[in-house]
């Protein structure tokens, strides 16, 4: 009952009204799992399934892609010469994480349905389950078989479990707080103005956007599974070292796991994944890279790195490489020629992922392509100069600060701050409360970006 009256004040506290939309989905999907529960016929079993999918995709549709459509249509038309005045269009407003608790309260459904789980009749440990406030607004999207079940147990105080926790939240904030809102406000300026500035900068402007979406994204996390230990609840990893990934079909793997397992789960298998065939298999991975996209939001930018993603995913499962490399063989070489050609992969992937986000980060598909117009057009260099003056050193050298630290603490996404000497570990936790103080700022936006979506 506690973590669900907290559930809905944090939620309520951003806008009171749009909890009729939590306790809607949450009521609708209640009853469907048990209608889908008392069904042996597996024909109505679907058909009370595609209640839930139409009404939370319906929900979802409405609110965040409903004057996109109409705006793409309209645009269609005045292609082949039609002006339609676009009178359709409503001022509606998107409300916060509306793509995450959707997902997750239609994943009990589908894990009814799926035979994962039973119904429960517990109806408060199923809203508490909807709303859980720690990942309600930015993930992970948590599945109701691996999440509702912890809900409705008894939990008791764990010492570890919370130590673990508070050491994710100090981590996830550092990269919150220093990483993604310092680089954030030169990214802001570089991408807004990207017209006047050389080559060098935009390509500064690109890589410094890797490591504010990351910083922000994974940060934020950090933070929700932190929280959630402290609860005594264990949430599912959404990041695992994306950045040194080996190729794209590993990135997807480290990346946004909780969306990228969802989509695989209840889209692709469904789908018939790979099994019948490469041409239905390229099929399928087309309509997942696309539509994962389209759930980053409601633009054609998104739609477009969808895309370029699937294109790149595409020859790596052709070739059955897709899968080649392990998450735990990460640095394990022994020879100069294994240590080199890991890096360069790396390098390659890294270098790949960071081109794709300046779709991501556009604002149009049109100011993507001149972004990259000006790159060719004005291409040589010229030191960046901070808005604010700032020495831009302090920074350089803070990312590769940060890198090294991510490569040695790679093996365990969970553990931070692993080191076993308490000097060290309160030398680490030092330093990082250190360069929160020193970069933060107070005069900048510090919302999360995944909020928007």
């Amino acid at each position: 009952m506690l973590i669900l009256v907290a559930s809905y004040v944090f939620y309520g506290w951003w806008d009171w009204r749009f909890l009729s939309l939590i306790l809607l989905s949450t009521l609708v999907d209640y009853y469907v799992a048990q209608n889908i529960g008392r069904q042996d016929d597996k024909r109505k079993r679907k058909q009370w399934l595609w209640v839930s999918v139409i009404f939370n995709i319906g929900l979802l549709g409405f609110f965040k892609y409903y004057n996109f459509f109409i705006d793409s249509w309209v645009d269609m038309f005045s292609m082949f010469g039609y002006h339609i005045t676009s009178t359709w269009t409503l001022k509606v407003i998107l409300p916060v994480g509306i793509s995450f608790y959707t997902f997750q309260t239609m994943s009990y459904s589908f894990d009814v349905y799926y035979k994962k789980l039973k119904p429960t009749t517990d109806f408060l440990s199923f809203a508490a389950f909807v709303s859980f406030f720690p990942q309600l607004v930015a993930g992970p999207i948590e599945r109701a078989s691996q999440l509702l079940p912890q809900i409705e147990k008894k939990r008791v105080f764990n010492y570890e479990q919370s130590t673990q926790g508070i050491k994710l939240i100090l981590w996830g904030s550092f990269k919150k707080v220093v990483i993604a809102d310092s680089f954030g406000f030169m990214v802001d300026d570089i991408f807004q103005n990207y017209q006047n500035y050389p080559a060098s900068t935009l390509i500064l402007g690109a890589l410094f956007f890797s490591f504010q979406i990351y910083g922000d994204f994974s940060g934020y996390s950090d933070i929700a599974i932190g929280t959630a230990k402290l609860f005594g609840v264990e949430l599912m990893s959404n990041f695992k070292f994306p950045y040194f990934s080996r190729n794209i079909g590993e990135f997807w793997r480290r990346w946004h796991i909780s969306l990228s397992s969802w989509f695989k789960s209840y889209l692709y298998i469904p789908l018939g994944g790979s099994q019948f065939g490469n041409v239905k298999a390229i099929r399928n991975i087309i309509i997942i890279f696309l539509v994962s996209g389209l759930w980053h939001g409601a633009n054609w930018t998104f739609i477009l790195w969808g895309a370029l993603h699937a294109l790149m995913f595409i020859p790596l499962y052709l070739l059955g490489v897709n899968r080649t490399h392990k998450y735990k063989n990460l640095g394990v070489y022994k020879t100069l020629k294994g240590w080199l050609q890991e890096w360069s992969q790396i390098i390659l992937t890294f270098s790949i992922v960071t081109i794709l986000w300046i779709f991501f980060r556009s604002e149009s598909i049109q100011t993507a392509f001149d972004y990259f117009y000006v790159i060719g057009e004005n291409f040589n260099f010229e030191a960046y100069l901070h808005p604010k003056g700032y020495r831009m050193i302090d920074y350089y050298l803070l990312l590769i600060m940060f890198i090294v630290y991510e490569y040695l603490i790679r093996r365990d996404e969970r553990s931070p701050i692993p080191f076993k000497s308490k000097y060290i570990r309160f030398f680490t936790y030092t330093m990082l409360i250190f360069g929160m103080l020193l970069f933060y700022e107070s005069n900048i936006d510090r919302s999360f970006i995944y909020f928007q979506f």
